[in-house]
């Protein structure tokens, strides 16, 4: 009888989908992998004889101990039955080295495991990183300026690392399978606050003001973030129209923005 999920999990059940994911990460032999989610380790045996360095966060209090045991004679491997996001990474992994993540990301939280995951990469502590989530999330994140799925989510994503969309998977890869399809992202960490020279905490604070409204233009979302109609006139830069939606710039005409009006004050 199979053992009802207690987390909402559904477990990757597709052998070749499994492989195909440990083999995004590359070269892992000298390399501290975290796998977020392990369940039944169906990603976990793949990467046990190829990982330098593997560490398993599992939060289920009965998945957990399995894995433990069942791994015990692998010395480079450990278990930490621990929530991702209450996990401080830079604790667990190396002083001076990063690591790769991997992992199918619950889909209740995605956002804020990939927001957890933006802020270690641009603290030095991730490399890369490929994971599974929502079809649906995997397209806001690799969207491109100018079309519908383009949105905070996507400039801040692609703010911290180059998206690359692998490939797609159906519920029937999962079980119990869900009710939408996975999409496999993988992400290399390569914040770019210092190329835009913009401030990474004010610039975060900026686009979540320029998208707060996503019927609104840049200027009236601005307006009502508390810019004032004088400063805006006075410090709009050329060549970007006053009626723009956020989501029709690039990421190099926000930051253009951000220094103009950050200047001005």
């Amino acid at each position: 009888m199979k053992r009802k999920p207690k987390l909402g999990q559904n477990f990757l059940i597709d052998d070749r989908a499994r492989h195909a994911i440990a083999d995004a990460l590359g070269d892992v032999s000298k390399r501290t992998v975290i796998e977020i989610g392990p369940g039944h380790g169906a990603i976990t045996d793949i990467l046990v004889p190829r990982a330098g360095r593997l560490i398993a966060l599992e939060l289920d209090r009965e998945l957990a101990p399995a894995l433990a045991v069942r791994f015990s004679d692998h010395p480079h491997v450990e278990v930490l039955e621990q929530d991702v996001l209450k996990v401080d990474l830079a604790t667990i992994i190396s002083p001076g080295e990063t690591a790769d993540v991997i992992g199918n990301l619950p889909y209740y939280i995605t956002s804020d495991i990939l927001l957890k995951l933006f802020a270690a990469g641009s603290a030095g502590l991730l490399a890369r990183a490929v994971v599974m989530m929502q079809r649906e999330v995997a397209d806001r994140i690799s969207a491109s300026p100018g079309v519908r799925d383009y949105g905070l989510l996507s400039a801040t994503a692609q703010m911290n690392a180059h998206v690359e969309n692998l490939f797609t998977l159906p519920p029937s890869a999962f079980s119990p399978p869900p009710a939408v399809h996975s999409t496999v992202l993988r992400l290399t960490f390569a914040p770019r606050f210092v190329e835009l020279n913009v401030d990474a905490t004010e610039f975060d604070r900026f686009l979540k003001q320029s998208f707060a409204q996503k019927r609104k233009t840049l200027e009236n979302n601005l307006r009502a973030a508390g810019f004032t109609t004088a400063q805006l006139a006075e410090s709009w830069p050329a060549g970007i129209l006053r009626q723009a939606r956020a989501e029709s710039l690039e990421l190099e005409e926000m930051a253009q923005l951000y220094r103009a009006f950050t200047a001005a004050k």
